[in-house]
């Protein structure tokens, strides 16, 4: 199979192609959209780089996997014939499962937490912004074309993953959560 050519010259003058072939700005919300998903899926791969523990590394690049999903179905936006992989109920079901075993073995929460050491707690806190800001330019998606529903579920309940995953790592280290207490 011959290396595919990372440079097209297309995209020179500030447009893309979506999936379908429409040519869009780049700056237009369906590339903001899966360009903030791509930026989260880079953010896990960092956290799986670090410590994490085997079944959480498997599990996150599942998360991997469902979010280029995410991407590609931003990307079509509902306009392609090609056929695209959907987010399975079972993966937003995945999450909230792990979400539930997390918070089961942590602390209830006493206010809000602010990101710190270790530093996989705080990479789980920039992945999570990130997947916060993914999910709000998903629904300006979703406004203006058809969009899998799944897609703004998945976001959601990944930003609730990571912030639990962040407080486990973060008590598996022996660390405490670290409340915004203002005086």
């Amino acid at each position: 199979m011959p290396n595919i050519k990372i440079y097209t010259k297309t995209g020179d003058k500030g447009t893309t192609a979506l999936i379908g072939g429409t040519r869009v700005s780049k700056d237009s919300p369906q590339v903001e959209a899966y360009g903030a998903v791509d930026e989260l899926i880079s953010w896990i791969g960092v956290l799986r780089a670090h410590k994490v523990s085997e079944p959480q590394a498997v599990l996150l690049r599942r998360i991997q996997e469902c979010l280029m999903t995410c991407a590609a179905l931003l990307a079509a936006g509902g306009n392609t014939n090609k056929k695209l992989p959907d987010i399975a109920v079972t993966d937003i079901g995945a999450l909230e499962k792990a979400i539930d075993a997390m918070q089961n073995n942590l602390p209830p929460l006493k206010a809000f937490v602010l990101p710190a050491a270790p530093s996989t707690a705080a990479f789980c806190h920039v992945a999570r912004s990130v997947c916060r800001r993914a999910e709000r330019c998903a629904v300006t998606v979703a406004h203006q074309s058809t969009l899998n529903e799944n897609v703004l579920t998945y976001l959601n309940r990944l930003s609730d993953f990571l912030f639990s995953l962040a407080r486990q790592l973060s008590a598996d280290a022996g660390m405490p959560d670290d409340y915004w207490l203002p005086e």
